[in-house]
């Protein structure tokens, strides 16, 4: 994307170097960055006289968040909540942490609009306290280190899902600072443990201590802001998510000498089962959330792109569309269809043993309200060796529900949306990944996915890989957003 203009740039670094080492200390210039893709229009409410002071301040909370290593496993989580519980504590807001096992748990805040909480009405902002690891010699600066480099901060969780959790933080006390009336609860969660299943965070949050986060809506990481030639073009809103499912494929044989070769190698049996899986396409389905996608996204697509967007329900053109739009974007692919991916495959202890078994797995991911079970016994008729067997790895996984994908909250959503960007629109979309959000789906919570962040495809794909960073203006810009929205839901006019 393009890059914020010098003297901005300038700025930014100045008030990084004065915060490097009291990263929660307020500071006294003001960010005057333009961002690439246009000025946002901005709101009467009180929380922007306060709002561009704080986009400042957070730069440092990131950094400081960003160095604290809560790779996991193990997580540690526990020291990057007690980071967060300093600041709000320096804001004047009073925190909660709960330890779900040694080191690893959960923060919570809240800002209260009534002496009576009203559970049903009441907001969260939530994303999570970990990261997943890193291959150190594949990074250009240190992952850990918060490095601030031609615009963009540099560190593993910049995007997924430290950046998120400082944005909420930002918003959190803004509204604190500003003194406004909100007209419902705003509460605050950062959990542990999202990046392994969430059972020391997500799960223990919703199974011990949900008095304390109990809600009717919540907005958590997800969905997207597309960001194309320098200008937003559309917000998707995740409703729903994939639900994921791992299984293991095993294939059995005799062991030998390797200088005699058998028919019978698990090896071989256990490749061509995996080749079988890996070319199998599972069919088109549609529910509500895809459908209201596919529609909202065709608003903004190229012609011929929407033209068979718009087709993808015909009979007669509706199998030539999912086609189309499957080869041009494996996002799309994936929107529409259960997913399989081989991901590992195992055999062998010496180059001179033919091996008695071979071990693969893959990852599935379901379109929500679909069963494992057909699935599996699709792929073992598809398979048809008895020296293959398909396990399901042990999962406590539950399918939660779509969110809906007309509320108040997404009423917010997308009337902000058009003040904050300019000509483009918002609407519901679907996660191919999974969150933490599920849990809280299952518990009737209109929950959303909203990254608020303009990225492009270059830096959103950084996640979870290599140099993942944000662009600085893209961090500000995803503070006014979701600033913004929470105006609009929660405070009185």
């Amino acid at each position: 994307m393009a890059r914020p203009r010098t003297p901005a740039l300038l700025v930014v670094f100045a008030v990084t170097l004065a915060i490097m080492f009291a990263f929660a200390t307020p500071v006294g210039a003001q960010a005057t960055t333009t961002p690439p893709y246009g000025p946002g229009a901005q709101s009467s409410a009180p929380v922007n006289s306060t709002l561009a002071q704080i986009e400042v301040e957070a730069i440092g909370w990131l950094q400081g968040f960003l160095r604290i290593n809560t790779t996991n496993p193990p997580g540690n989580e526990l020291v990057a909540a007690k980071y967060l519980a300093d600041i709000l504590q320096k804001n004047g807001i009073q925190s909660e942490i709960f330890e779900s096992t040694p080191g690893r748990g959960i923060i919570v805040a809240r800002l209260a609009a009534t002496a009576v909480p009203d559970p049903s009405r009441a907001l969260l902002l939530m994303g999570h306290l970990d990261v997943v690891g890193v291959n150190k010699a594949k990074w250009t600066v240190d992952p850990f280190g918060a490095e601030l480099r031609d615009g963009y901060i540099y560190g593993r969780g910049a995007i997924d899902d430290k950046g998120m959790t400082i944005a909420n933080l930002a918003v959190f006390i803004a509204v604190k600072r500003s003194g406004m009336r909100l007209t419902r609860d705003l509460i605050f969660l950062s959990e542990a443990d999202e990046e392994a299943g969430g059972d020391e965070g997500m799960k223990f949050a919703v199974e011990k201590h949900w008095d304390k986060i109990a809600c009717g809506f919540s907005l958590n990481e997800g969905g997207h802001v597309e960001l194309k030639d320098g200008k937003v073009q559309f917000v998707a809103v995740a409703a729903s998510e994939k639900v994921p499912v791992n299984v293991d494929i095993i294939a059995t044989g005799p062991s030998g000498h390797a200088s005699l070769p058998i028919k019978d190698n698990a090896v071989v049996h256990l490749a061509a089962a995996v080749a079988k899986i890996g070319t199998y396409e599972t069919p088109v389905q549609f529910n509500t959330v895809s459908r209201a996608y596919f529609e909202g996204l065709a608003s903004v697509e190229d012609p011929e792109t929407a033209k068979w967007m718009k087709s993808l329900d015909t009979a007669d053109r509706g199998e030539h569309a999912a086609r189309y739009l499957s080869n041009t974007n494996p996002f799309w692919n994936a929107m529409m269809r259960d997913t399989i991916s081989p991901t590992i495959l195992q055999a062998g202890i010496r180059v001179n043993v033919i091996p008695a078994e071979a071990r693969g797995e893959m990852n599935i991911r379901l379109l929500p309200g679909n069963q494992i079970a057909p699935l599996l016994g699709k792929l073992r008729t598809l398979i048809n060796d008895p020296q293959v067997k398909l396990e399901m790895q042990v999962s406590d996984e539950e399918t939660a529900p779509s969110a809906p994908v007309e509320s108040e909250l997404m009423t917010s959503i997308s009337r902000v949306t058009g003040q904050v960007f300019p000509g483009a629109v918002a609407f519901p979309g679907m996660d191919t990944f999974a969150t933490d959000s599920a849990r809280l789906r299952l518990r009737s919570v209109v929950a959303y996915g909203l990254l608020p962040f303009p990225l492009s495809t270059e830096d959103e794909w950084r996640m979870h890989s290599e140099d993942e960073r944000i662009p600085v203006a893209s961090f500000q810009k995803g503070i006014e957003f979701l600033s913004a929205i929470v105006n609009d839901f929660s405070v009185a006019k």
